[in-house]
């Protein structure tokens, strides 16, 4: 999936900078300029990584760097100009507001986008959960490669038919083939890691359930809701206190092969 990043500054040439962050082969950048505007994107849009622009040091830059406060799923980074002024304004982002990084204007893109990739949300949450394939009973090739292909969506929804596209197979052939064994029904399987991601969104102060429900992609909260009690039993509103081993655990006792009925999962603190 392209990376989602946002971007916050109120300077023209931070602006620019921002936007030539993320090369269109890797995804995109959308820039804000205030710490408004930096919390409304996170309540209608999937982000991967934010980037706050410290260089200017003013109240609004100050005001926005705290929006990383309210999301410790996503990793926020400073861009700073690393000037002489600049080294206490980026070493108090850094430290007590938990930033992530540095990157630095005027410096290689390349670099920086290279940076956003290794740190963002999806790429933490495919390495969290590459290993749990193995005790969902996800053991050939085919299935821990559809397996991947469904973590790298970071909890959005995916269709069969675009994993199959992905594995070179037809929906049919790839559902009774991943199937295979006893595995977990692949509607299930999606099902779970959307609820994975929606915990994971969960446990940010600044996320609420409508919120994690409109940015994964779910029709509506109730859906996400009723997607919670069919696939591990548990009430959506219990998402933000439960662990990722907790939810597998919780489908697997359920019967996670099945592709209806009793399900008993709790969400999970994977990355």
């Amino acid at each position: 999936m392209p990376l989602s990043v946002v971007g916050c500054s109120a300077r023209e040439r931070g602006r620019a900078t921002l936007r030539r962050l993320v090369p269109r082969r890797v995804g995109s950048c959308l820039v804000v300029r205030n710490a408004e505007e930096l919390r409304a994107t996170f309540a209608e849009r999937f982000i991967d990584a934010a980037v706050v622009d410290l260089a200017s040091g003013n109240d609004g830059a100050w005001e926005a760097a705290t929006v990383a406060r309210e999301f410790p799923s996503v990793p926020f980074l400073a861009l700073s100009a690393v000037r002489s002024t600049d080294v206490i304004g980026v070493a108090k982002a850094c430290g007590p507001m938990e930033f992530a990084d540095v990157i630095v204007e005027g410096g290689e893109e390349g670099v920086a986008a290279e940076l956003l990739t290794a740190l963002a949300f999806t790429t933490r949450f495919v390495a969290a959960l590459t290993p749990a394939a193995e005790p969902l009973g996800l053991r050939t090739p085919l299935q821990q490669s559809v397996w991947a292909a469904i973590l790298r969506h970071g909890g959005r929804g995916v269709q069969t038919s675009a994993l199959a596209a992905e594995v070179g197979l037809t929906r049919e052939h790839l559902s009774r083939q991943f199937s295979a064994g006893g595995a977990p029904n692949l509607k299930r399987v999606v099902d779970l890691v959307r609820i994975l991601g929606a915990a994971e969104l969960a446990k940010d102060m600044g996320h609420d359930l409508p919120d994690i429900a409109r940015v994964l992609g779910f029709a509506s909260p109730s859906h996400l809701s009723a997607a919670c009690q069919r696939v591990v039993g548990i009430r959506s509103l219990s998402l933000a206190r439960l662990r990722s081993q907790d939810l597998i655990e919780r489908f697997l006792a359920s019967g996670g092969s099945r592709s209806r009925g009793r399900a008993g999962v709790a969400p999970a603190e994977l990355l």
